[in-house]
């Protein structure tokens, strides 16, 4: 008995590797997985025919080299022409035939021809995917309507001829808005949509032989196999080498007919996905949104402001169907890492008494049924090949022998769905899963030699390998390298276990229980909350993350900078003053502490009176009214940037927000003022035009109890030092206002003996009404004047003159496509000796003034 001990002794701490399993690294599968991957990316959307030759050539050469390798009488093999050649040629043989017939698939039957000419068609469809509605934009001064996405096979077609004809064909159907849905939201296609969607439970199948009618957003029930016809117009991909041979259009109030019922299968798992939605029901916005999205990657209610939060804090792998999850619930079955074979087995399976083989059986169903509730997607397998690799490493203590077992999944996988090679959720699930497997055990161990905790160091090595190896793919495609990733993701793996576990037990109960599978959904609303506040928080960070060259090139220069970083930190962790001088220099650079940013940069200027937030193609003004006090005039139309400006100048008291109109590039940003700041009102314009951001500004407000009330000319207020007088719109205006524009609420300020005046976006016809109003006729030469509609050609040359501005401030977006700010703006105000500033050339600007006229800008 003290020999079987001191055998397990020798193992060492859990998860360690086994001595007498751990063999040398084996590479020799590396090189056909990547050939085909290769191969895949570039014949997919290529030639068949050239697909074809490069299948048949190396599929010879492959056999020609096995044939060669063998050796003859009194010859030697040779292993360059051998086996691993020949694997490597075979692999990539078998990667084009089927990349070359996958690729045929979008130029196969009719649909690729009537696409061409944007025919009017009658089409049969069997969704392939869940409906998804498209993340809301901001463009210029209105949001962007949202579609409802859906990816179908075509498989009956009548074209306007009459002519029907039965194909397949995979297609992405855009219902209502602007028809733009299949290149904006490719992202969503890859990494799990994350746009504000309508609840929506699980469409009730039509019994056998009959039918039902879906329309516009009632599409968002509908389950993947079920076949619907409808009647709407083909057209080319809007993005080359997608995979889809079409896009159909069809109009939001265009029927559609259910003819087919979707399989078991999917009607199970749409009933577990609606059970989990109703649990959730009644937790806070963020965990009510967050949590479906943990579990099943249904994100369905995650805001646009949420998902840039994880975007930002590269947390957006948790909203996706990803490995860990997986790999969460298999741990649970099996136990902790490194017991699986041995005599102290733990987790549920031991437990209960189940053998080895048992337990490999229930581990199967639970992949089985893992894929069939989260959808059979692409992503969704390679999320569950992922985990199981990653369970399996931990579970035999056997890391760098299972490079061949990933190395063999991404072969398989390519194999199985050739568009894979040319996703990037993809490369970045592998490049995790291999920085997990290969650089982490090693970051770990030099860690724990160092003195470091052993768990704080293989979360910390984690967190730190996979951010190593994906942030050069992240900043391809976002041009942003994010400096709070890796802690974010550290801090955030103690909430994932118990949220994921809880989540699926909620999941579970939902169709038995109602009210357990609440009362779980409620303790993993907890753990849910915490990975949302903790995406919130590090989102807003003034330096959370830094601009970063785009492309490949970018990617491949973030390469090279980590590669050294991580060369010059094995020799700093031999020094415990170094990395701790480092992580404070870290922590400096990302939380930026006012009088530490003021005494470098000089922002925000001691003595402010205004800023004007740099926050694109918008407006967001920030009036000073006491120490760590500002009234907001407008919020831009990005939250995180009108949240980071007004961290920047230590504002968390906002007695009053006046939107001056309900324009998107006026409100949009309206959450971000609000989160985490006393707020004592919000003031709006009387035109509420257009209803879909008046009701946005009221739901934010209704949210955090904060009143709405509406702006009249001849109004006065005071907060501190400020005192502000409304001089439009009038309670019944003339001319009627053409439109939101027209009805900005126009402020007049005065503080600390400076005269500002605040236009909105007013164009002419109102400025002049206004100069013919009492207050207008006695309007007086100003400090500032905050320049109308972004510095845009419609002024009216009176108002300009009888403001007569020393400083002329103008927001307005970098490269903006309406060219703000008209020449012959900045040309007026200039020969009425105005100095022009704005924020696409200064960024954010501040005025500094006092008693006695004094008036300086910064910068």
């Amino acid at each position: 008995m003290r020999g079987g001990r001191e055998a397990l002794s020798t193992v060492g701490r859990l998860g360690d590797a086994h001595p007498r399993q751990e063999g040398p690294l084996d590479l020799r599968l590396v090189p056909p997985a990547l050939a085909a991957w290769g191969t895949a990316a570039l014949t997919v959307t290529g030639s068949p025919w050239w697909a074809g030759l490069v299948a048949v050539a190396c599929a010879v050469g492959g056999a020609g080299l096995l044939v060669v390798g063998r050796g003859g009488a009194g010859r030697p093999a040779r292993p360059w022409r051998g086996p691993s050649a020949a694997a490597l040629l075979l692999c990539t043989a078998a990667a084009a035939a089927s990349a070359g017939l996958h690729g045929a698939d979008l130029r196969r039957g009719p649909v690729p021809g009537l696409g061409a000419e944007f025919a009017r068609v009658d089409v049969e469809l069997e969704v392939t995917s869940d409906p998804r509605l498209t993340r809301p934009r901001i463009s210029g001064n209105h949001a962007a309507p949202t579609s409802v996405l859906v990816e179908a096979d075509v498989v009956r077609v009548t074209g306007p001829d009459g002519g029907t004809a039965r194909t397949r064909a995979p297609v992405l159907v855009v219902v209502g808005g602007g028809g733009k849905g299949d290149s904006e939201d490719r992202g969503d296609r890859e990494g799990g949509g994350s746009g504000e969607r309508r609840e929506s439970g699980p469409a009730s199948p039509p019994a056998p032989g009959k039918s039902s009618q879906v329309r516009g957003s009632s599409w968002l029930s509908v389950l993947p196999s079920t076949r619907v016809r409808v009647r709407g117009s083909l057209a080319p991909p809007m993005v080359a080498g997608d995979r889809v041979a079409a896009a159909l259009r069809v109009g939001s109030g265009e029927r559609a007919r259910v003819v087919g019922a979707p399989s078991r299968s999917q009607r199970v798992a749409g009933k577990l996905r609606a059970g989990l939605r109703e649990a959730t029901g009644g937790l806070d916005a963020d965990a009510r949104a967050l949590l479906p999205g943990l579990v099943v990657g249904d994100t369905a209610r995650v805001t646009p402001e949420l998902h840039a939060a994880f975007e930002e804090t590269d947390l957006l792998h948790l909203m996706a169907v990803s490995g860990a999850n997986f790999t969460i619930l298999l741990a649970l079955l099996i136990g902790p890492p490194g017991t699986a074979q041995r005599v102290e087995r733990r987790g549920l399976a031991p437990r209960v008494g189940l053998p080895l083989r048992t337990t490999a059986v229930l581990g199967g169903a639970l992949t089985l049924g893992f894929v069939v509730v989260c959808r059979p997607e692409p992503s969704v397998l390679r999320a569950a090949s992922c985990g199981l690799i990653a369970l399996l490493a931990v579970a035999t203590g056997r890391r760098r022998s299972l490079i061949p077992a990933l190395a063999t999944a991404v072969l398989l996988l390519v194999l199985y769905d050739p568009w894979l090679a040319r996703s990037y959720g993809f490369l970045l699930s592998v490049l995790a899963t291999g920085a997990l497997l290969t650089l982490a055990p090693r970051w770990s161990a030099a860690l724990r030699g160092r003195g470091v905790p052993a768990r704080l160091a293989e979360g910390l090595a984690a967190a730190a390998a996979a951010q190593a190896v994906c942030a050069p793919v992240v900043a391809v495609l976002a041009a942003r390298v994010s400096l709070v990733a890796v802690p974010c993701n550290l801090l955030a793996e103690f909430a994932v276990a118990p949220a994921t576990v809880l989540g699926f037990a909620a999941l579970a109960m939902a169709p038995l229980a109602m009210p357990v599978a609440k009362s779980l959904a409620w303790c993993a609303g907890w753990p849910t909350g915490w990975i949302a506040d903790l995406a919130r928080t590090g989102a807003a960070l003034p330096g959370s993350g830094m601009d970063w060259p785009g492309g490949w090139r970018g990617g491949a220069l973030l390469a090279l900078g980590t590669a050294v970083l991580v060369l010059v930190g094995r020799r700093a962790l031999a020094s415990p003053w170094i990395c701790g001088v480092c992580a404070l220099l870290l922590v400096l650079v990302i939380t930026r502490p006012a009088p530490l940013v003021r005494g470098v940069t000089g922002w925000p200027p001691s003595g402010w009176r205004l800023a004007m937030c740099d926050v694109g193609q918008g407006d967001a003004l920030v009036l000073a009214a006491g120490a760590g006090t500002g009234v907001v005039v407008d919020a831009g139309p990005d939250p995180l940037l009108v949240d980071r400006c007004l961290r920047s100048l230590g504002v968390t008291r906002v007695p009053a927000v006046v939107l001056t109109h309900f324009h998107a590039d006026h409100v949009a940003g309206l959450a971000g003022v609000l989160r985490g700041r006393a707020v004592g009102q919000i003031e709006t314009s009387g035109f509420e035009e257009p209803p879909d951001q008046v009701a946005f500004v009221r739901r934010e407000a209704a949210r955090r109890g904060v009143p709405v009330v509406r702006a009249v000319a001849g109004e006065r207020r005071r907060a501190g030092p400020l005192d502000w007088q409304v001089l439009w719109p009038p309670p019944d205006p003339a001319p009627t206002p053409d439109g939101p524009n027209d009805a900005s609420v126009t402020l007049l300020v005065r503080v600390a003996g400076l005269t500002l005046l605040l236009l909105g976006d007013l164009e002419p016809p109102a400025q002049r009404a206004l100069l013919r109003t009492p207050a207008g006729a006695r309007l007086p030469p100003v400090d500032v004047l905050k320049v109308a509609h972004h510095g845009s050609a419609y002024q009216d040359p009176e108002l300009l003159r009888r403001a007569a501005p020393r400083v002329a401030l103008i927001s307005v977006g970098r490269d903006n496509p309406y060219g703000h700010p008209a020449p012959s703006t900045l040309a007026a105000l200039r020969a009425r000796g105005a100095a022009v500033l704005r924020t696409d050339r200064e960024g954010a600007v501040a005025v500094v003034g006092g008693g006695g006229g004094e008036l300086r800008v910064f910068p």
